[in-house]
């Protein structure tokens, strides 16, 4: 059986094609589960119970279950931690702000990316998503709070390019006006810099946001906080960002997560000055999430404006993010890992034997 998430309207109208249906039935069941909201073939009233028949033996409708929901005193955030057919536990949040609602996906379950930061890696990855599990999300997330995503971020778990395949087959499908046609100029895609699948994503002509996960201007630092700088240096990444500005015409996003004492002093603001002097950019200043993994700390609220203001002297544009769900744990990966100790905690107390608890 397939996930019929993991069609597009080109795959649907193929299999009606195959199974002896009209090719305009497509349409019919796409609306039923983008524009309607609803995710069973029985109450689908226009189409044919024989139709109904033959989607239930070869489809399912993979809309992810509720485990956990969190909303965060201030009203504005919300976390959701989701669990698919096997069982594999995922989190997305949702964020209200004025111009619209944005969604924060996943994109695997776990990472492997290993960022010293990040609480999504710490117990490696255990499979990518899907295309139609990653909009699934976004789906679910909309009947959740019940209004309309606006915007969509590919900045939860997971490294999105670490995935290609299916989170390109996503960006295509969501923007879809037989989807949920959301436009992808609303689309900010994150990854920690990847170089060969930034400059495979630059050729494919698409119009979505590039945000680079840097956290430092130096690849010593760098290598120390973010594994993959092993592999790739900042050299090349910019390069490849210069590429991606070359083919698509979009302006680069740098997330850069301040961490006391380690890069956060004027030093290291000089260095990304030189760094991105002339290039196309606009930097995010990220107060570091501080979770139990890690001894990371933020910076103090000097620091960060310092660093801001030395930024933004030297004609970078750079703004700090606005903390939200700081008190629902909606940082990377928080959620899941919580649930996954408590989960292995009762299971411990089950089984009456001894309990080792992840630090």
């Amino acid at each position: 059986m397939y996930n019929i998430f993991d069609f597009n309207m080109e795959d649907l109208k193929d299999w009606m094609k195959g199974n002896g249906e009209s090719q305009f039935r497509a349409s019919q069941i796409t609306n039923w589960l983008y524009k309607k909201g609803q995710w069973d073939f029985d109450c689908m009233t226009n189409v044919s119970k024989s139709l109904a028949k033959k989607l239930k033996r070869n489809f399912y409708i993979d809309i992810p279950e509720l485990v956990k929901s969190y909303e965060s005193k201030s009203k504005d955030t919300f976390k959701f931690l989701y669990r698919y057919r096997d069982g594999n536990v995922i989190e997305t949040v949702v964020m209200k702000y004025k111009h619209g609602n944005s969604v924060c996906v996943s994109t695997q379950v776990g990472c492997r990316m290993g960022c010293k930061f990040c609480a999504s890696t710490v117990d490696g990855m255990v499979r990518n998503l899907s295309s139609g599990e990653i909009l699934a999300q976004v789906l679910r997330s909309q009947s959740e709070i019940g209004e309309r995503i606006s915007n969509v971020v590919l900045m939860g778990s997971g490294e999105p390019l670490d995935n290609y395949d299916n989170v390109l087959k996503f960006l295509k499908m969501i923007s879809c006006e037989y989807s949920l046609n959301i436009g992808q100029r609303h689309i900010t895609l994150s990854t920690c810099g990847i170089v060969p699948k930034i400059k495979q994503l630059a050729d494919e002509s698409l119009q979505i946001t590039l945000a680079i996960s840097l956290h430092s201007p130096d690849d010593i630092k760098r290598k120390k906080i973010m594994p993959i700088a092993n592999k790739y240096s900042i050299a090349e990444i910019i390069d490849a960002c210069r590429y991606y500005i070359d083919k698509t015409g979009r302006r680069i996003s740098f997330e850069y997560a301040l961490v006391r004492g380690v890069n956060d002093t004027l030093e290291c603001a000089e260095d990304l000055i030189q760094l991105l002097k002339g290039l196309l950019c606009h930097v995010n200043l990220i107060p570091v999430n501080e979770v139990r993994e890690n001894e990371f700390k933020k910076s103090s609220p000097n620091n960060i404006k310092s660093f801001y203001d030395k930024l933004n002297e030297n004609k970078i544009e750079t703004t700090v993010r606005r903390e939200m769900g700081s008190d629902i744990d909606a940082a990377c990966g928080q959620l899941r890992r919580s649930y996954l100790e408590s989960k292995r905690y009762r299971k411990g107390v089950e089984n009456g034997g001894d309990l080792v608890r992840c630090r």
